[in-house]
């Protein structure tokens, strides 16, 4: 009777491991993938410019197989993936050219938007080319910019998505600061670079804000960036690169992988 007893206790012990066990497996998969599509939008911080191995078809987007949306979708294998970020993208662009495959069955959608509309290549171009003083007043403007008028921008864009997409995860991702500050290092004065990073705070805050008002996730990459910006050492982000103007201050592969990747596992 006690063998049996025993024999019993430890065969409800199995079974019940057994169960955790699924149930972890079942964890680690997300839920995402067996209810619907996922859609990637946005800009090239989304289409993964400067992280090289581009899809062909993809033309002047750029998209790369190392961007974080092609490295979710590939370990995830959601019912399907629709790939549309855009170096380049604009608000305006992502509500005329990238809604398109979003519907009721899309499960999840993530975006970067909102640096080329307040002005990212211009306050870059003026920071490297000009002074101290001119890159101080182009990031002022862009500041009063992202105050005023992207917050609208981008609530255009988050309605949109949830008009399309009612039952959809939304994950807003926003943008690394560029520099480590306090060190030596090559190129723009310590003034510029404490002011571009107060600039990406800033469109981050912004960004945040709206993403939460529309009850979307917001995916801070700041965090997963810190130690890794340029003048660190161990840099995720192009520096200036003059044979290759378009790919300067945007992620490497290593910044999609390390940087971005883990905040949209975690958001997602």
């Amino acid at each position: 009777m006690r063998r049996s007893r025993f024999a019993a206790y430890v065969t409800s012990l199995l079974l019940a491991v057994g169960l955790v066990l699924t149930g972890a497996a079942a964890a680690q998969a997300s839920p995402l993938a067996a209810t619907g599509g996922y859609v990637a939008l946005g800009d090239s911080y989304s289409s993964g410019v400067g992280a090289g191995s581009y899809i062909s078809s993809s033309g002047s987007c750029n998209r790369s197989t190392n961007a974080y949306p092609y490295l979710w979708q590939a370990a995830h294998a959601p019912a399907s993936f629709s790939f549309l970020a855009c170096s380049g993208a604009k608000t305006t662009d992502v509500l005329s050219n990238q809604l398109g495959t979003l519907n009721s069955a899309t499960s999840l959608v993530s975006l970067t938007i909102g640096g080329n509309d307040a002005g990212f290549s211009d306050v870059m171009t003026t920071c490297v080319l000009q002074s101290d003083s001119a890159c101080l007043s182009r990031i002022a403007t862009a500041k009063a910019y992202v105050d005023t008028t992207l917050p609208g921008q981008l609530d255009a864009v988050y309605s949109a998505i949830r008009a399309k997409a009612p039952s959809a995860h939304v994950v807003v991702l926003g943008y690394p600061r560029f520099y480590k500050l306090g060190t030596s290092c090559v190129g723009l004065s310590e003034t510029k670079r404490s002011a571009i990073n107060g600039a990406a705070d800033h469109i981050d805050a912004a960004i945040a804000k709206r993403a939460a008002d529309h009850g979307f996730s917001f995916g801070d990459v700041r965090t997963t960036f810190s130690g890794h910006e340029i003048c660190s050492g161990d840099s995720w982000l192009h520096s200036l690169d003059w044979l290759n103007i378009g790919q300067s201050y945007h992620p490497t592969a290593a910044g999609q992988s390390g940087g971005y990747l883990p905040v949209m596992n975690g958001a997602a």
